[in-house]
C-alpha cells in the first residue's frame, strides 16, 4: 500500500524507518505465563502434547460423566397473563440520568430486564442508542445499590425517615429557614409541576438545577440574541457543511445519540445518492467527533475565539456585513469559509466551549449564513442542561455564610464533580440538615444526615420532554428490588398526598391531554397508547424564529506561553455517574483503545521535549499523578484528560480506578469550562504506570484491511480505494469445493464510510451474549473477551492524523481456517452459514484460535462466573440477574466468538413458522445492528436477492478482510469515503 496505516506512534516509527518486518520479533499470540521453558520455546516434543492431548480428552470425558447438581424450580400458582416462561416482554421506557437521553425499549425475561434497545418510534433518537444506555441495564444490579434508607451511618426504615424529614422541614418553614432542593436539570413536565407544589408547601424552599457539564454561556447568548434563554435544536441531517469547535457532538455533547442519527443519513451512499456532507472539526484533543472530520484542525483552548472571529470576519467580508477586529493565528479558515458560504441556510456551526464571547460568535456566523429556521430551530428548543451555574456557586457561598438551613440533593453529586469541590463540602458541613435521595451512598450521600435511598430508572414512573412537543415515558420494567423509594413519592409524602407518584402523573397527563385535539377522546385508550409507544409528539405550527440581535463580537489573543489543559468525557464513562460499571470500565475507549484508566494525552512535541513515552507517570499541577499516552492529533501546546475518574465511594469496581481532574476545570467571568487552565507537567523520574490498551493487541502488518477514497475520486470511479477487490477476485482459487445453501445464508455488511466507531455495539454485543468482564490485568495479557472490537488506525501526519475505525468480529467464513483444526470438531459450519461453537465440546487446544487470521475467537482462561478474583456482575446474585437465559455463561477451557445472536435467529424464525410465513429482510436483527445509531451494520439472508446486505454486496465498495486467503467470509465492508479534496 503506498499509505501508511499505523496503530501507535512506535509502529510509525517502524514503518518510516522501513524495517523488515520479517526480522521483527513476533509478540506471542498466547500468554506465556505459567508456561515452562521448554513449552516457551517451542520444543516440546510430538510424546508430550500426545501425552496432553490424551490428559484433556480423558479429562474432560471424566467431567461430562460427573452428575448435574439438582436445581429445583416452583411453578407459578397463578402465572399473570402477559408472562410465558422463555418468552421476553418488551417495555416502553426512557433514559435520563441527568445528562444522557434516549426513548428506549427494555427486553425482559421472567419480569428481569437484561437488555436496552433504541426505541424506533422516537422521532429524536430514531432507535439508536450509546455505550452508556446499553449498559445502564448492569446498574439495576449493581451491588453498590443502598438496600434500604440510611439515618446517619446506619439503615432506617422508611416511617423513622419520614418522621424526621418532616419535623425538619415543618420546623424550617414555620421558622422561615431557607432550604434549598438542589437536583440536576430535570426535563419532566410533571416533576417540574409536583416540585412546583411542593415548594407551594414549604415556600422557604428553593429549587436550584445544577449541570456537571455546563452549558450556561449557550443559554445567556441565545438570551442576548433572541430574547430566550435557550438551547436551540439543531438538525445535522438538513446540513451539507459542519463547522464544530471543540463540540463532540458525536460522541458526548447535548444530544449524541439524536446527532449521530441525524449526521449519519448524510454519510450514506447509494447509486442514487452520491453526495456526502463536509465535517470541520476544530479541537485540542482528538475526540469522537474529531476522529470521523473530513478536516480536522488542531487549536489551543486560548485560540479558540481568534480563530472563530477570523471565521466569522471571512464569511462576513463575502456578504457584506460588518467585521470586527481579531487576532491574527495560525489556522487557514478560508477553506471551511468559502464552504459554509456555499452552504449558507445548509450549514452548521457549533461551540462546546462554554465562553460567552465564543457563543455570541457562533451565533453570529449562523445569523450571516442564514441558519435560523432551517438547521437550527428556536422554536423547539433542547430543554437539556438548564442549569445556570451561577445559582450553584452563589448556593456554596450561602452555605459557607451559614445562610442555608437545609439541603435536599437528588440525582447530584457535587461533592466529588464540582469544580471547588472543598468549598461544597465546607459548606454542606455548615448546613444543619442534610437529605439525599440517591441509588448509591456516593461521595455526596456520604455527608448527609439522611439517605432517602430511590429507586433505578428501571422501577420508576417519570415522563421526559427533552425537545420542545416531543415526549416520552418511562415505566418500571420490574418491581423495585430493595427498599427503595422514587424521589417523587418523597415529596408526595411529605406534602401528605395520598396518592403516589404514577397516579400524579397520570392525571398531570390528563390534564395535558385535553388541550390537545389529536388524542382527544377515551382517555383509558390514549394513556394505555402512550405508555406502550413509549412517546408522544405534540404536533404544532411552526412560529417564527426569534428576532436576532446584533451584539458586539470580541476575542482574546492566544497565549503564548504555558501548556493549556482540554479537559472532556470518555464515550464509556461521560461524567463518572456510572463509574462502577464493569462494562463500561472495561470498555475500550475510541481513540486511545485504553480501559480501566484515566491519562493524560500529550502531544507528541511535548512527549520529546520532556522525553516522555508510554505509561511514563507525570505530576500534574503538583496535585496528582497520571500515566502518560503520547496522543497522535493532540493540540501542540495542550494536554487532555478524561473526566469521570477518581472516585472514592463508587463502589467495589470503580473505587480508586483513575484520578478526579474535576478540581481541574476552569472557572472565568462565572463561566466553568473544561478547556483553558494552564497546567503544569512534571516527569516523574523512573516511574510507570501499566495501561492497559487494546489496540496493540493486533496488527495490521501492512495489509489493505482499511480501505478508503475521497468523495472526487469515488464519483470519478465507483472503485476507487478499492482495487485491490479485483486483483484478488481474479486470483482466488481454492481446493474446497462451493458450498450451496438452501433459502438461507446469513451475512452481514459494515459501510465503514458511516461507522463513527462509538463502540455502542461492542456493549450491545456484550449485555446481549453475556461476554464477561476480566479485569484490567487480563486485559493487559491480551484477554480481553469482547465478541466484537473497533480497530483504530491512523494514517498520515501523526501531529494531525486521519483515524480509520474497523468493527471486526467472526467473519463467519464458508472455508473456515478454524474448523479444519479442531481435533473435537467443536468449531463447524451451519447449513446457514454460520461458523458454530459446540462449547460442551471444546476441549480448549485453542488451535481455533492460532488458525484465524482475523483474531476473533477468544479463550476463557479463568472461570470468569462465580469467581471472587473476578468479581464484577458474574460472582453475586445480583449481578447475575442481568445474564441473558438464551446464551449459555461458558466456563474455564473454551472457546467463545461472536455467533451473529444465533439465538436471535433461531426465535424469528420460530415466530415466523407459526405464523406460517417466511421471514421479511430487516426483521432479524443482530445486537450489534440493532442497536448501531448509524445504521452502519446491515444484517440479513444473502440468499434473498431483495436483501440490503445483497444490495451491499452489489456495491463496487465492497471487500472482504484478507479476502486473498480466501476464506469467504459472510462478512463484508464497504470502503470508507472521506469528503475531501484528494
Amino acid at each position: 500500500m503506498d499509505k501508511l496505516y499505523w496503530q501507535s506512534l512506535d509502529h510509525y516509527k517502524d514503518l518510516k524507518e522501513q524495517s523488515n518486518p520479517d526480522k521483527v520479533k513476533p509478540e506471542p499470540e498466547f500468554s506465556i505465563e505459567g508456561l515452562d521453558e521448554s513449552e516457551i520455546k517451542g520444543k516440546s516434543s510430538r510424546r508430550d502434547f500426545l501425552k496432553m492431548l490424551g490428559f484433556s480428552v480423558s479429562a474432560v470425558a471424566l467431567v461430562s460423566s460427573c452428575q448435574m447438581p439438582v436445581r429445583k424450580a416452583i411453578p407459578l400458582l397463578n402465572q399473570p397473563s402477559d408472562l410465558i416462561p422463555g418468552v421476553p416482554n418488551f417495555y416502553a421506557s426512557t433514559f435520563y440520568d441527568g445528562n444522557d437521553y434516549c426513548s428506549i425499549l427494555v427486553k425482559t425475561r421472567e419480569s428481569r430486564p437484561i437488555k436496552i434497545e433504541g426505541n424506533d418510534l422516537s422521532k429524536i433518537t430514531k432507535g439508536g442508542t450509546n455505550a452508556r444506555t446499553q449498559a445502564s441495564v448492569l446498574n439495576l444490579y449493581d451491588d453498590a445499590r443502598l438496600k434500604n434508607p440510611r439515618l446517619g451511618k446506619v439503615d432506617s426504615d422508611w416511617e423513622t425517615i419520614d418522621r424526621d424529614v418532616l419535623n425538619k422541614l415543618q420546623d424550617a418553614r414555620e421558622s422561615g429557614k431557607k432550604v434549598v432542593l438542589l437536583t440536576p436539570t430535570i426535563i419532566s413536565p410533571s416533576t417540574r409541576q409536583l416540585i412546583n407544589e411542593f415548594i407551594s408547601e414549604y415556600p422557604n424552599i428553593s429549587w436550584i438545577q445544577r449541570d456537571t457539564i455546563n452549558y450556561s454561556a449557550m443559554r445567556k447568548a441565545n438570551e442576548l440574541n433572541f430574547g430566550q434563554r435557550i438551547i436551540p435544536n439543531y438538525h445535522f441531517d438538513k446540513a451539507d457543511t459542519i463547522v464544530s469547535f471543540n463540540a463532540d457532538f458525536l460522541g458526548n455533547w447535548l444530544l449524541p445519540v439524536a446527532f449521530t442519527k441525524q449526521f449519519s443519513t448524510k454519510r450514506k451512499l447509494t447509486d442514487q445518492n452520491k453526495e456526502l456532507n463536509r465535517l470541520y472539526q476544530f479541537e485540542s484533543n482528538l475526540s469522537l467527533t474529531g476522529s470521523n472530520a473530513d478536516y480536522r484542525f488542531t487549536i489551543k483552548p486560548s485560540e479558540e475565539s481568534a480563530v472563530l472571529l477570523n471565521l466569522y470576519n471571512e464569511i462576513a467580508r463575502a456578504t457584506g456585513a460588518n467585521t470586527f477586529l481579531a487576532p491574527v493565528t495560525t489556522i487557514d479558515v478560508s477553506k471551511a469559509a468559502n464552504d459554509l458560504i456555499a452552504s449558507k441556510g445548509k450549514s452548521i456551526v457549533v461551540s462546546g466551549t462554554n465562553n460567552l464571547n465564543i457563543q455570541l460568535i457562533v451565533n453570529a456566523i449562523n445569523h450571516l449564513l442564514g441558519n435560523y429556521g432551517k438547521t437550527i430551530d428556536t422554536t423547539k428548543p433542547i430543554h437539556l442542561n438548564q442549569a445556570d451555574e451561577a445559582d450553584m456557586q452563589q448556593l456554596v457561598k450561602d452555605m459557607n455564610a451559614g445562610k442555608i438551613s437545609g439541603l435536599l440533593v437528588y440525582n447530584t453529586n457535587p461533592a466529588y464533580d464540582e469544580a471547588d469541590t472543598e468549598s461544597f463540602v465546607n459548606g454542606l458541613g455548615k448546613v444543619a440538615f442534610k437529605v439525599s435521595f440517591a441509588e448509591t451512598l456516593d461521595e455526596t450521600a456520604e455527608l448527609c444526615d439522611f439517605v432517602c435511598t430511590t429507586h433505578n430508572f428501571l422501577e420508576t414512573w417519570d415522563d421526559a420532554q427533552p425537545i420542545e412537543g416531543s415526549f416520552s415515558f418511562t415505566q418500571p420494567t420490574i418491581r423495585p428490588i430493595f427498599n427503595t423509594r422514587q424521589f417523587q413519592d418523597n415529596l408526595i409524602k411529605w406534602m401528605g398526598l395520598d396518592m403516589d407518584y404514577a397516579s400524579y402523573m397520570e392525571q398531570h397527563w390528563k390534564s395535558m391531554l385535553s388541550q390537545h385535539e389529536e388524542v382527544m377522546g377515551n382517555f383509558t385508550d390514549n394513556w394505555n397508547k402512550l405508555k406502550h409507544d413509549g412517546v408522544f409528539q405534540h404536533e404544532e405550527d411552526d412560529s417564527a424564529q426569534a428576532t436576532f440581535t446584533e451584539q458586539a463580537l470580541k476575542a482574546t489573543e492566544p497565549l503564548a506561553e504555558g501548556i493549556e489543559l482540554a479537559l472532556y468525557e470518555k464515550i464509556s464513562m461521560g461524567t463518572g455517574k456510572y463509574a462502577n460499571n464493569p462494562w463500561l470500565l472495561e470498555m475500550p475507549d475510541p481513540i486511545t483503545t485504553a480501559t480501566w484508566d484515566n491519562y493524560v494525552c500529550v502531544p507528541i512535541d511535548l512527549a520529546e521535549e520532556k522525553s516522555l513515552k508510554y505509561e511514563d507517570v507525570v505530576l500534574v499541577n503538583g496535585a496528582f499523578e497520571l500515566p502518560v499516552i503520547v496522543q497522535p492529533g493532540q493540540a501542540s501546546g495542550t494536554v487532555s484528560i478524561a473526566l469521570g475518574y477518581g472516585r472514592i465511594s463508587a463502589g467495589m469496581a470503580g473505587n480508586g480506578v483513575g484520578k478526579n481532574a474535576y478540581p481541574l476545570l476552569h472557572t472565568k467571568n462565572g463561566f466553568t469550562n473544561n478547556t483553558g487552565t494552564v497546567v503544569t507537567i512534571e516527569k516523574v523520574a523512573g516511574k510507570t504506570y501499566e495501561l492497559a490498551a487494546t489496540q496493540i493487541h493486533h496488527n495490521m502488518e501492512d495489509r489493505p484491511i482499511v480501505r478508503e477514497t475521497t468523495l472526487e475520486k469515488f464519483k470519478e470511479n465507483p472503485i476507487s480505494g478499492n482495487e485491490q477487490h479485483i486483483i484478488d477476485e481474479k486470483n482466488n482459487v481454492t481446493l474446497y469445493s462451493k458450498v450451496d445453501y438452501d433459502g438461507i445464508h446469513w451475512g452481514m455488511t459494515i459501510d465503514l464510510t458511516s461507522c463513527t466507531g462509538c463502540a455502542n455495539c461492542v456493549i450491545a454485543c456484550q449485555a446481549e451474549n453475556n461476554v464477561p468482564v476480566i479485569g484490567k490485568d487480563q486485559v493487559r495479557k491480551r484477554r480481553i473477551m469482547h465478541w466484537m472490537r473497533i480497530d483504530r488506525y491512523y494514517s498520515a501526519d501523526p501531529e494531525n492524523p486521519e483515524v480509520h475505525h474497523m468493527p471486526v468480529m467472526c467473519q463467519h467464513c464458508d472455508n473456515a481456517p478454524c474448523e479444519n483444526v479442531c481435533p473435537v470438531a467443536a468449531t463447524n459450519h451451519s447449513d446457514e452459514g454460520l461458523n458454530q461453537m459446540a462449547y460442551n465440546r471444546c476441549i480448549g487446544t485453542r488451535y481455533c484460535i492460532n488458525n484465524c487470521p482475523y483474531k476473533v475467537r477468544r479463550f476463557n482462561w479463568y472461570e470468569f462466573a462465580n469467581n471472587n478474583k473476578f468479581d464484577y456482575n458474574m460472582n453475586s446474585e445480583l449481578g447475575k440477574l442481568v445474564l441473558n437465559p438464551d446464551v449459555i455463561v461458558r466456563q474455564r477451557g473454551v472457546v467463545e466468538k461472536c455467533s451473529l445472536c444465533v439465538q436471535r435467529l433461531q426465535s424469528k424464525k420460530l415466530e415466523a413458522k407459526r405464523e406460517n410465513r417466511a421471514l421479511v429482510d430487516g426483521e432479524v436483527q443482530t445486537a450489534c445492528s440493532q442497536s448501531c445509531p448509524t445504521n452502519a451494520i446491515h444484517f440479513g439472508n444473502l440468499k434473498d436477492e431483495n436483501s440490503v446486505v445483497v444490495q451491499d454486496n452489489k456495491s463496487d465498495r465492497m471487500y472482504h478482510l484478507l479476502e486473498q486467503l480466501h476464506t469467504l467470509p459472510s462478512t463484508s465492508y464497504l470502503t470508507k469515503v472521506r469528503n475531501k479534496e484528494s
